[in-house]
């Protein structure tokens, strides 16, 4: 058990160090913190349980991950989720990754490097956003037309 030293006014105060990671997600605008530590299989989004996410038609996205490496993995560690930012899609994706990243990290900081292989090789075989973000952002509109690319009718006379 590793103990950490905190420095307090007059006494020295020893408080055991809980084995986490923060890792991040991203899609578009929207940013997703996961908090992954030991726990008890807890995972939460916002502060409410993640079976709760709308909408409802977009739910098994988030699940994914879990579903995908099995309940079992989930079972010794609480996820904590906050979520910012984009459209309710691109949170969505955002939460995903940071779910499918967070379990990664932990499992290569506290687990070992050979359970991580083979949960990466497993979220990237299925779908390769849940590592890795996905690179497009909305291109800037310019002038001489009403979008980045579209431009004003020309008219001759």
């Amino acid at each position: 058990l590793n103990l950490v030293k905190l420095r307090c006014a007059e006494h020295k105060l020893f408080v055991p160090m809980v084995n986490s990671v923060q890792v991040f997600g991203r899609k578009k605008n929207a940013v997703a913190v996961a908090y992954c530590k030991q726990g008890r299989g807890l995972i939460k989004l916002n502060g409410c349980p993640i079976e709760f996410v709308q909408p409802q038609g977009l739910r098994a996205k988030v699940l994914e991950p879990i579903m995908l490496v099995g309940h079992a993995r989930f079972a010794n560690v609480d996820i904590r989720i906050r979520v910012k930012g984009g459209g309710y899609v691109a949170q969505i994706y955002a939460i995903r990754q940071a779910i499918a990243k967070s379990l990664v990290a932990y499992y290569q900081k506290y687990v070992d490097e050979a359970q991580k292989t083979e949960l990466k090789e497993l979220l990237a075989g299925y779908d390769r956003t849940l590592l890795v973000a996905d690179p497009r952002r909305c291109e800037p509109k310019k002038f001489g037309g009403r979008s980045a690319r579209a431009r004003f009718q020309k008219s001759y006379r």
